[in-house]
């Protein structure tokens, strides 16, 4: 019931709050939640085989267009939010302000080979994102990461002989 009232408080135009700790802290929360499903998902399957958005394609190629010389494999707020960094980024996401949650303000690995922590992580908005982890998973810059945290394969198990074995994979 908690979450369902957060969740509604979020909704609400950002002008009501002001500098409201607790809508900050619900927000970390969230972002937390999404940094974690993420690395999931990233850990379990081939990075190159993930979409995140059905726009995957044109978010990509607009990024590579817009930022052609960005790394991708390591940042820093620096690069990302130097006030030339702001503009060209402003431009970018206006791009895709069609898409929900294009702005949310969401954490990112700045080292795309190590695994979440605080030392790990930059607030960026959604769609800097979609665009950077886009790119990190077709670049290859994901796929360290899949090979060093991905869970160990789960056993399976037959009947041979009225035996019952494990086979490893």
């Amino acid at each position: 019931m908690e979450l369902m009232q957060g969740a509604s408080l979020l909704s609400r135009p950002a002008d009501e709050f002001g500098n409201d700790g607790l809508v900050e802290e619900m927000w970390a929360v969230k972002a937390m939640d999404h940094a974690e499903v993420h690395f999931n998902l990233i850990t379990s399957i081939h990075p190159s085989c993930i979409r995140l958005t059905p726009y995957d394609e044109q978010i990509y190629q607009t990024f590579r267009q817009d930022f052609p010389d960005l790394r991708v494999d390591i940042l820093s707020d620096d690069v990302l939010k130097s006030p030339k960094a702001k503009v060209a980024w402003r431009a970018f996401a206006e791009k895709f302000n069609k898409l929900d949650d294009y702005s949310y303000g969401t954490l990112m690995r700045a080292d795309a080979s190590k695994e979440f922590s605080p030392e790990n992580s930059l607030l960026v908005v959604r769609i800097q994102f979609l665009a950077i982890e886009i790119a990190r998973n077709i670049e290859g810059f994901n796929d360290e990461v899949y090979r060093k945290f991905r869970p160990a394969p789960k056993p399976k198990s037959c009947l041979t002989n009225e035996k019952k074995q494990v086979i490893s994979d």
